[in-house]
């Protein structure tokens, strides 16, 4: 179950992402809710079927209930955060800065769960789905209110990581 189950899925040539999951997730020097938070995020942000199910068995046993829907709602608001500010950034038109958002993003001022907690697994899902602007915008925020940037560099490696098994699963899946 867990880490264990994603590694056995893993096929051989993704030794690397089998040996970085035990290494990141599973003895990561960020705490235990912020790393499995993180991992949950990430699962969630990847999308593949077996590290979501597996990942969010794991976390459930590991995290207190609200922390399990905090990450799982830092993943739904940042999947649209993610395309609405990178897509505002990539037009390349400054008048969209002005332009206010008017998305409902009323979780983030309130997760259930410590706020820099939340941000940290705002920016790992950011780091997926490629939003420099929300990384950016995460990062500073972790950084203002005492987040290291080893904790930073850490729910990177989490993200990269997690992020890797989904895609390797997914490709094996559709070889098939």
């Amino acid at each position: 179950m867990g880490l264990d189950a994603i590694k056995a899925a893993l096929p051989e040539y993704a030794k690397d992402i089998k040996l970085n999951l035990g290494s990141t997730v599973g003895t990561s020097t960020l705490t235990v809710e912020q790393a499995w938070g993180t991992a949950l995020a990430c699962a969630v942000a990847g999308r593949n079927p077996v590290v979501l199910r597996e990942i969010a068995a794991e976390a459930a046993e590991r995290l207190k209930p609200e922390a399990v829907e905090a990450a799982k709602g830092a993943a739904a608001i940042m999947a649209m955060n993610n395309i609405y500010y990178r897509a505002k950034h990539l037009i390349g038109d400054e008048d969209y800065a002005s332009m206010p958002a008017r998305l409902r993003m009323q979780i983030i001022g309130k997760p259930g769960v410590d706020k820099g907690d939340f941000e940290l697994w705002c920016l790992a899902v950011s780091a997926i789905t490629g939003c420099g602007v929300c990384l950016e915008s995460h990062e500073k925020t972790l950084r203002a209110t005492g987040f290291t940037r080893e904790q930073v560099h850490e729910a990177l490696r989490i993200a990269a990581v997690v992020h890797a098994a989904a895609v390797t699963l997914d490709a094996e899946a559709a070889l098939a």
